[in-house]
């Protein structure tokens, strides 16, 4: 007790200066080990240094966050920030455009007049009323950026961490009533009211405390629900579905990021169903897969609360995955949702593909519906066209991955604006690309799978497209893929071109093993004969503009960043330079010709020993005589030999001692 005592005496004096300091805005910070164990307090004169911090200007926010990695930050996410603003700026457009609000866009000439789909009553009543408001001398209502629109947008971010999303969504996106920027570090929380601050947003921006689960399990009242909810943790977002498909308003906006791309890409197909509930397949395809992953996993969830998902925009963009859907509720519509998810069958030789259906939908339209269980399997046990076995893949998500209306006005806003984003160059590239994506076709081919598997040239993309295009099939680019073919053609008319193909560009056959793929493909006569002469429709739009359709890495060492960590600039630090060093580990390093030249002469010449090497010195292998190889173990073994006396230094030419 008496110990305890003076201690408790001891201490007292640090617990008030800790308790001042943290008053006057001073982080005592975490205890020093070395500053313990020398006798000083935590929040003595021997305290560790200040953190260092970094300011960031990105968009119209400036954020300071600390040097060490604390706080997540990734620089390479500007685009995923970017692209959310413009598709929070259109549904603001949509929503509040319902209720005759009009909203101001920095950069826009003039203020666009909202079209909603409305019946002839409902139009004249509307006409009316803009007649009425006008001759009363009052004018039509906006909603500007960084105020307050009473009727606007309730958004959530969950997991905020340094804050730069909500703030950039308070000062680039209209139509707001308040933006709630969440996050269960303590010490992001802090950093989210100092950036708050800083950028005069404290209006719009409450920063907040807690899980993210348990704050949308809070808001399930639909007084209560979010507009606009969007998600982006490190890693996988599943432990936050749930709570965020029953948090969303009726109608709401829901985004959500996926960066666990190794899951969803099928190098761990246990691990994808245990967190997604579906199998995923390597497959060349495995990017608009794990698209289809993403929407099956968030349909399943909203299912179970009789809510139900639209997607408006899905992307596939550098090691990430993002989403963007709306949230509905309809116990009718629910049911449609066993009909909207697919199995997907994969030949493990050719990658043929087939996709399954889950339910089925029968009736005719604007009559009762009736649904039933699907008919399968689409395929026989072997694979027709090599007659390799098949994989089984999924469920996943068969409908259209994005509402083309919505993208093209997304498109529109941003070309009519490009100097409102960073990245408006790259975001107009992507998204031409995706409103010329065939919608009602299901994941795609690849160029250099169809040459490798019958180990052939490879075709140009607009020779092989310009063969669908004559054959009456439709073709289009996917933008998860550089060198995707997406078409509703067959694998069997696929083959076909690939195999008259073939025959401009003749495989040896003798090299090719009778159960390989290849042999057993080419081995049939093709029934299509194609047609490779290049269509001027065979080049894409977005192509011969020459957009910026496909990301090239924008800096060293670039992808997912370690995942935030408490701790001292050392361990980051140290991190970087253990990445830096297994950069390119499977690459050998350039040499110059010193470099070469010096490692040669560590080589004997092998002519210089058979005496037949007229170089000379100008030989780039070495001409140094050849030693003799004394082992260094043998001096001792010497004594020990019967009948030998120890080993002179003549003894090393004699024969037997080697």
């Amino acid at each position: 007790i008496q110990g305890s005592l003076w201690l408790s005496l001891t201490l007292r004096p640090t617990r008030v200066l800790c308790r001042a300091r943290f008053f006057e805005g001073q982080s005592p910070g975490l205890p020093n080990r070395a500053a313990m164990e020398n006798g000083t307090g935590p929040c003595g004169e021997e305290c560790p240094r200040e953190v260092q911090e970094t300011t960031v200007t990105e968009g119209a926010a400036k954020i300071a966050f600390p040097s060490a990695n604390e706080v997540f930050y990734n620089p390479v996410q500007e685009f995923n920030r970017d692209l959310t603003c413009a598709v929070i700026t259109e549904f603001a457009r949509i929503q509040l455009g319902a209720k005759g609000i009009q909203i101001k866009v920095p950069g826009e000439k003039d203020t666009q007049r909202v079209v909603v789909d409305l019946s002839e009553q409902e139009e004249e009543k509307v006409e009316l009323k803009e007649n009425e408001n006008l001759a009363s001398g009052d004018q039509p209502r906006t909603a500007a950026v960084g105020e307050i629109c009473e009727e606007g947008l309730h958004v959530l971010e969950g997991l905020a961490a340094s804050g730069l999303r909500s703030i950039r969504f308070a000062l680039e996106v209209p139509g707001l009533r308040s933006v709630v920027a969440n996050d269960a570090s303590a010490r992001a929380v802090d950093l989210i009211r100092r950036n708050v601050q800083l950028n005069d947003v404290a209006h719009l921006v409450q920063p907040s405390q807690a899980d993210a689960r348990m704050l949308m399990y809070q808001h399930q009242r639909v007084s209560e629900r979010f507009d606009v909810i969007d998600l982006d943790p490190y890693g996988s977002p599943t432990p936050f579905l749930d709570a965020a498909v029953q948090a969303v308003s009726e109608g709401g906006l829901l985004c959500v990021t996926c960066t666990d791309m190794a899951v969803l890409a099928g190098n761990s197909g246990e691990t994808c169903y245990s967190k997604y509930g579906a199998m995923a397949l390597k497959s060349r395809a495995c990017h608009e897969m794990a698209l289809r992953i993403v929407l099956h996993s968030l349909d399943l969830r909203a299912n179970c609360y009789q809510r139900f998902v639209v997607p408006l925009l899905s992307i596939s963009a550098d090691f990430y995955v993002r989403v963007f859907v709306r949230v509905f509720t309809g116990q009718a519509k629910v049911k449609a949702s066993a009909s909207k998810q697919a199995l997907v069958f994969q030949c493990v030789g050719c990658g043929a593909y087939h996709l399954q259906r889950l339910g089925k939908a029968s009736g005719v339209p604007g009559s009762r519906v009736k649904f039933s269980a699907a008919c399968g399997p689409p395929v026989s046990p072997e694979c027709e066209h090599c007659g390799q076995r098949h994989q089984l893949g999924g469920p996943v998500w068969a409908e259209p991955i994005h509402d083309l209306d919505f993208v093209g006005h997304v498109l529109e806003a941003v070309s009519a604006n490009p100097g409102r984003f960073h990245t408006s160059e790259r975001i107009r590239g992507v998204l031409s690309v995706i409103t010329e994506e065939l919608p009602d076709v299901p994941l795609y081919y690849t160029l250099d799978q169809l040459s490798s598997t019958i180990h052939c040239n490879t075709p140009s993309l607009l020779q092989l497209r310009s063969a669908l295009l004559h054959a009456d099939f439709r073709v289009s680019l996917s933008h998860a893929c550089k060198n995707a073919v997406k078409t509703d053609a067959p694998a069997s008319a696929l083959w076909d071109i690939m195999r008259c193909w073939e025959k401009e560009c003749p495989v040896k056959r003798e090299r090719l093993s009778e159960t390989s793929p290849a042999f057993r493909i080419l081995s049939v006569e093709p029934r299509l004969q194609a047609n490779f002469t290049i269509r001027e429709d065979a080049n894409p739009s977005s192509r011969q503009r020459g957009l910026k359709r496909f990301q090239a890495n924008p800096e060293a060492n670039w992808g997912p960043r370690p995942r935030a960590r408490p701790g001292s600039k050392a361990a980051d630090e140290a991190m970087e330079e253990r990445r830096r060093l297994l950069q390119n580990k499977r690459k050998e390093p350039p040499e110059d010709a010193a470099q070469r030249a010096a490692r040669l002469k560590t080589f004997p010449c092998k002519r210089f020993k058979k005496g037949t090497c007229q170089r000379g010195d100008q030989c780039c292998y070495s001409h140094s005589p050849p030693t003799p190889r004394v082992s260094a173990d043998a001096a001792p073994d010497c004594p020990e030999t019967s009948n030998q006396s120890p080993c002179g230094p003549g003894d090393a030419a004699r024969p037997g001692i080697d």
